[in-house]
């Protein structure tokens, strides 16, 4: 009772500590004791990543079976799938294979809003000047730097973009964190699929004025991109946090409710190690079979004659290497020398095709590209055709990078938006529903980014163009948009760099010059008549005689000033020779426009109707523009007139 009575009572507090942490020892034993239960199974399991990482161990997070690899088990599996990468063929060129189907043919990221249009700003200079910068290309944008990241993605399963932002610009430098560095994953403690912090464990390798390196151990928070909370403490869990620098995770292959994601060259690993053995256990079976070539047999006397000359030296080589290939076996009357019996057995280097085809398949790469070789039962067609699910797996792929890049833009874009000195303007506010920060672009400018990949098939480009085209003519498409995928059809690269020229001060197309055209659209806008009016340029061979089979009175306008005597002429002047397709195209976008033009505006008084020698006028104007003038000539003249030229009405 006196003990009783002296016992200090625990606060309220302390007690739903203590009760905590004995759910939580609790919740440990009876981890522990599943774990035990469980053996059977972790052992299946742990046999497979102790056959490739030497027994790393397992960490349980809930007591239910979820399980996930140690730290130290990562490390050591991502520096497996590395060392594969650079020592084992088959790995080599299963993750060189889904880099080119990725990034072989390039990408085009461009902004809708360039700044052309009254009051839009130049979203397309921001995107453009982050993607172009030399250090960004370097480290993230670039061609050798996408490369990099998707190996890593194959060798890692994942890496992790930190952004460095300069508070007063908005200056935004993309920098790559190689997973080995980040140590833990703080989440949300109500959703553990929202990330908060990632922490990173590093040494930081200084020299003194000697030379001599002077490591040290760091070790810092970095916000998630899309965590950026009212209060920013500049410390979380005792370490410090850079709120200007966050971090984008990219990962590949993460098991629902696991952190880390997983290298796609992980399921192909042993396979690719089993057809290495393979290959080497052929090659020592062949190595034997060569070894002798013929058998000897002898007695007596003779017997140890041979076997004196035989076991001498073979010769050697003028490398030195000696000759042993082809021998000749000494053996008794009584004894003979042969390999075993090969019947029903097939002794040959195709037979480990089932091992080639497991490590195709973890990579999702078609086994006939994996080995560069259609095999014996195999054609060129099938060997230089790739398959729609591999195109799926590399689609999704090239998805998974499109968000990549759409978010880091974003956040870009963002900051200059939020930057004093940036160079967009807007405002950031706060969604009172989702909480997040929602970039509003002033003067009505769109933040959309589109990204256009290239095609993986081969298809056709004749057949593309011929869509394009017909898609053109209907009337609906932009011609900015028709050009746009003309030249992606084409396989040009800086599409953007192509159609922005052509593309005035109001955003408005200006079609280029064909050859030998006489003046360009601005000239036509200037002048009060249709841009589209300017026509498509001469396509008339050399030596054409306008007038020939005609039945018509020759033009007496001989001068070739093409004013037929009003002094209003235009003079000729070669221009930028256009692709026939675009020429087309632009023809059948203007038809109506054109006609207007040649029968009822100031084309027509050009040509005169209903006088003498309209059509050969007709026909030497609207030569300079569009491939059969005298065909055009004859239809105008037809609706001009009532009648058909070379009618007798007519003469």
């Amino acid at each position: 009772m006196g003990r009783s009575r002296g016992r200090r009572r625990v606060p309220a507090v302390d007690a739903v500590l203590v009760r905590q942490l004995a759910e939580a020892r609790n919740n440990a034993e009876l981890a522990e004791r599943r774990m035990i239960d469980a053996a059977p199974l972790q052992e299946s399991v742990g046999d497979l990543e102790r056959a490739l990482l030497g027994d790393p161990g397992w960490q349980r997070f809930t007591a239910v079976t979820q399980q996930e690899f140690t730290g130290e088990g990562m490390r050591q599996m991502r520096a497996v799938c590395r060392l594969m990468a650079i020592a084992n063929p088959l790995i080599r060129r299963g993750l060189n294979l889904r880099s080119a189907y990725v990034w072989g043919q390039g990408v085009e990221i461009t902004a809708r809003a360039n700044g052309q249009r009254d009051g839009e700003q130049d979203v397309q200079a921001v995107v453009s000047a982050f993607l172009r910068d030399d250090a960004n290309a370097r480290a993230f944008t670039g061609a050798s730097a996408r490369d990099r990241l998707e190996h890593a993605l194959g060798t890692d399963g994942e890496f992790f973009v930190v952004l460095f932002t300069r508070p007063r610009s908005g200056w935004v430098q993309a920098r790559v964190i190689v997973a080995d560095e980040i140590s833990d994953i703080i989440c949300n403690p109500e959703d553990r699929s929202e990330p908060w912090f990632y922490r990173r464990t590093w040494t930081e390798v200084s020299y003194d004025e000697h030379g001599v390196q002077e490591p040290r151990q760091r070790e810092q928070l970095y916000p998630a991109v899309d965590y950026r909370p009212v209060m920013r403490p500049k410390r979380y869990a005792g370490l410090d946090v850079d709120w200007h620098a966050p971090i984008l995770h990219v990962d590949v292959n993460r098991p629902e409710g696991w952190q880390r994601g997983i290298p796609d060259a992980y399921a192909a690993v042993n396979w690719a190690r089993a057809y290495k053995e393979f290959l080497e256990n052929w090659a020592t079976l062949m190595k034997s079979l060569a070894r002798f070539a013929w058998r000897l047999t002898a007695k007596g006397s003779q017997r140890g004659q041979a076997k004196a000359r035989l076991a001498a030296p073979p010769p050697v080589d003028s490398a030195g290497s000696p000759q042993d290939v082809g021998g000749v076996a000494l053996t008794p009357i009584e004894q003979q020398l042969e390999a075993i019996p090969k019947s029903g057995a097939t002794i040959d280097a195709e037979s480990g095709r089932p091992l080639a085809m497991m490590v195709s398949s973890a990579l999702d790469v078609p086994v006939t590209m994996l080995l560069s070789d259609p095999g014996q039962t195999g054609a060129r067609a099938t060997a230089e055709t790739l398959d729609q699910p591999t195109e799926l797996a590399m689609g999704q792929r090239r998805e998974l990078w499109s968000q990549v890049m759409l978010r880091v833009l974003r956040y870009v874009i963002a900051e200059q938006v939020r930057a004093p000195h940036g160079g967009l303007q807007g405002t950031v506010k706060r969604d009172p529903v989702t909480g997040r920060e929602v970039v509003r672009l002033a003067g009505d400018t769109s933040d959309v980014i589109d990204v256009s990949w290239p095609d993986l098939d081969d298809t056709d480009p004749v057949k593309v163009v011929a869509a394009i085209k017909a898609a053109s003519e209907t009337g609906t498409v932009p011609p900015e948009l028709v050009l746009r995928l003309l030249l992606t059809a084409l396989g040009v690269r800086d599409v953007d760099g192509i159609v922005q020229p052509m593309l005035d001060d109001d955003g408005g197309f200006v079609w280029p010059r064909g050859p030998g055209e006489v003046d360009g659209p601005a000239s036509y806008g200037r002048a009060g008549a249709d841009p589209a009016l300017s026509g498509v340029g001469s396509m008339r061979p050399d030596g054409w005689d306008e007038n020939a089979d005609c039945g018509c009175e020759p033009d007496t306008d001989t001068d070739g000033d093409l004013d037929d005597g009003d002094g209003g002429g235009l003079e000729e002047d070669a221009g930028l020779t256009v692709p026939n397709v675009l020429l087309d195209l632009r023809e059948a976008m203007s038809d109506r426009n054109l006609r207007k033009y040649w029968l009822h505006g100031k084309g027509a008084l050009k040509i005169r109707w209903n006088t003498g020698g309209d059509f050969s006028r007709c026909v030497r104007q609207l030569g300079k523009h569009v491939a059969d003038p005298k065909g055009l000539c004859a239809v105008y003249h037809k609706q001009a007139t009532g009648v058909w030229p070379g009618d007798k009405r007519n003469r």
